[in-house]
């Protein structure tokens, strides 16, 4: 099952057609799991309202918008950017929007 439009080019930014796979789930919840281990926060993943990705020398960048619910119950957003080479993985960025 194919999970983007189609295989990037080096750098070209695809959308991802099925947010909810394994895999892209796998790299949302990593990206929360990381910013609160380097933040006082404590978010719980929701779901994953829309993706993009691309290839640039053989490391896979993930652009998510997820959203993750607070202590407090409330839900918001967030645009995240992960790195992936082999099974490594990098949190680049995690921000509220």
């Amino acid at each position: 099952m194919s999970v983007v439009e189609a295989f990037p080019g080096d750098g070209e930014l695809v959308s991802i057609k099925d947010v909810s796979a394994r895999n892209i789930r796998e790299v949302a919840k990593y990206a929360i799991d990381e910013h609160n281990s380097e933040s006082d926060d404590n978010l719980v993943f929701v779901k994953i309202i829309e993706g993009k990705w691309q290839v640039r020398s053989a490391i896979l960048i993930y652009d998510l918008t997820i959203a993750a619910k607070n202590e407090g119950g409330a839900t918001k957003n967030y645009k995240t950017v992960v790195m992936e080479s082999g099974r490594d993985k990098i949190l680049y960025s995690f921000n509220e929007v």
